[in-house]
């Protein structure tokens, strides 16, 4: 079994402060592979201490400095693809098929690239100069469900802005973050201005939300750990930035394409094994067309190939861990027991599986908003489907939850598409199954979360705004 007993601090790799471990399991074999150390308050603070010293130097290095940084980045990172997509399929079971886990953080990367050449920094409102200057030290909190992607999001948009940071990795997904650390050291990022420390999140978590030498946090999880969060965050008055918890509706409009609709659904309902944040997790569906789509999404589901990740023929993986396989069967049962009626799927695993994290993709249909499962996220292949009768009910149930992080719409009238898409409460509206891009903003309404990632408005979220009266009239003198 592997050891991976250090921390990244400082540009080096250090000891523990004090000697925890934790032990990570396969999911698709529930055999352990690798042990970590667990960290503590000591070690976020000399994280913290060697991300505030090498703040000074960097946050005054020029676009041309990090841009060359992003693109010695991209090389050592794209040298390490193979080892990233065996690590993301024994930490959390994603299959190797699911290219996108490994390529889309080399899209964040060059998309920073791509900002960072246009952003200006500093502009002239009137006499008054304003510039947008590095936060400074960022705690980046990052989940195990996008494992690589997440977390180089966040940096991404920190470096660009010219901040150091400390980042927390899931327990869960700590591998990948090693691996990453060695590709920051390979492309000679300067020591202390990337900085990881492994750890659970009431332990190292909260050390750095409530560090009064970190001014910004970006936490990636649950609704209820983002609360914790911005608690431990408060007495420093920090800011923020949060992408939390969703229960995203999925509106098909009675005169959208019902099987092209349908497949689409399960196909991205399905992904990454439903642990998504924006998982179509509730699919509305007009009540005299509803048997013709269950149908369509049935047959879609049993295409499913389940199985070992590595298997190149495999379409989804295991879920995690044993805590959440669990937690996705109690809502199976859950949903039996409220009454919603089972169209496939249901309890235990998948036939021939009978060991690792697996879940059969499972159909509810009759779902009643007030169910259980249309209210809470279940963060496994669990799709519930619910009837309407007029498009003004179909918007009044997908904004019915406390979550508002993505929505989406099929319908072929772009009259409705415009009308519909924008009462709809959520931080992103997909139409018709149309893909995101890198440079558009991501974040969420309501209980989703706060502020925004991706792009120049992901940067903004790592940038103090100042304004400086009478240096206008002075430059131009």
């Amino acid at each position: 079994m592997r050891q991976y007993r250090k921390f990244y601090i400082g540009g080096e790799w250090v000891e523990p402060a004090s000697p925890r471990t934790f032990e990570l399991v396969n999911p698709a074999t529930e055999t352990p592979f690798a042990t970590i150390s667990m960290g503590n308050a000591d070690d976020v603070n000399r994280a913290v201490m060697a991300a505030r010293a090498a703040f000074p130097a960097f946050s005054s290095t020029t676009k041309a400095e990090r841009i060359a940084l992003f693109e010695r980045i991209i090389k050592a990172y794209t040298a390490r693809q193979a080892d990233f997509a065996a690590t993301i399929a024994e930490e959390m079971g994603s299959p190797k098929s699911s290219t996108i886990q490994v390529t889309g953080p080399i899209d964040q990367l060059k998309q920073a690239i791509s900002t960072l050449k246009e952003y200006e920094f500093e502009k002239r409102l009137g006499n008054t100069i304003i510039r947008r200057e590095p936060i400074g030290v960022c705690g980046l909190i990052s989940p195990w469900n996008w494992p690589i992607q997440t977390p180089i999001t966040k940096l991404a948009s920190a470096l660009a802005a010219g901040c150091t940071v400390v980042l927390k990795p899931s327990e869960y997904s700590s591998v990948c973050m090693i691996l990453l650390a060695e590709v920051m050291h390979e492309a000679r990022v300067p020591e202390g201005v990337f900085n990881l420390v492994l750890g659970d999140g009431p332990t190292v978590g909260a050390a750095i939300s409530k560090h009064p030498d970190v001014d910004f946090v970006s936490f990636t999880g649950s609704t209820r750990a983002g609360i914790l969060v911005a608690e431990a965050a408060a007495p420093t008055v920090k800011r923020v930035a949060q992408e939390l918890g969703g229960k995203s509706a999925n509106i098909i409009l009675s005169d959208a394409d019902l099987e092209a609709a349908a497949r689409w659904n399960i196909g991205r309902a399905l992904f990454n094994t439903g642990q998504s944040c924006h998982s179509p997790s509730r699919a509305l569906v007009q009540e005299k067309q509803m048997e013709e789509v269950l149908r369509y999404l049935a047959a879609e589901a049993r295409k499913a190939r389940i199985g070992d990740p590595n298997d190149p023929a495999t379409t989804m993986g295991p879920v995690v861990n044993k805590l959440q396989f669990e937690r996705v069967q109690r809502y199976i049962k859950i949903g039996i027991d409220e009454g919603a009626r089972l169209v496939c799927g249901g309890l235990g695993r998948p036939e021939g599986l009978e060991r690792g994290y697996y879940v059969k993709p499972t159909v509810f249909a009759d779902v009643k908003p007030s169910m259980t499962i249309a209210r809470e996220e279940i963060f496994g292949p669990v799709l519930a489907v619910m009837p309407y009768s007029t498009d003004e009910e179909a918007v009044a149930i997908a904004n019915g939850t406390v979550y508002g992080l993505g929505g989406y719409l099929f319908t072929s009238s772009p009259e409705k598409a415009k009308k519909v898409g924008a009462q709809m409460r959520a931080g992103r509206i997909f139409l018709n199954g149309a893909p995101p891009d890198t440079a558009s903003p991501m974040g969420g309404y309501k209980q989703s979360g706060n502020g925004r990632e991706m792009g120049v408005f992901g940067l903004e979220e790592y940038l103090e705004i100042k304004a400086m009266f009478g240096y206008a009239q002075q430059s131009a003198a």
